[in-house]
């Protein structure tokens, strides 16, 4: 469950969410800064799965 209360892991499933979306056809037009978009939410996600909460708090891990 403690994982749950990490924000990490939220901001990973909204990050995946507008990248489901795309994924599923729905148009979400940004113009040229499309590929930087999904770049960014895509970094989010990963630092978000990647995230380890028992062994730290957030990112860091425990002293």
């Amino acid at each position: 469950m403690e994982r749950f209360k990490n924000y990490g892991l939220w901001l990973a499933i909204g990050s995946f969410i507008p990248l489901l979306l795309q994924t599923f056809g729905v148009d979400l037009d940004l113009g040229k800064y499309e590929q930087l978009w999904n770049a960014f939410l895509s970094i989010l996600v990963m630092a978000g799965i990647l995230n380890n909460p028992s062994i730290g708090n957030g990112f860091r891990d425990k002293p």
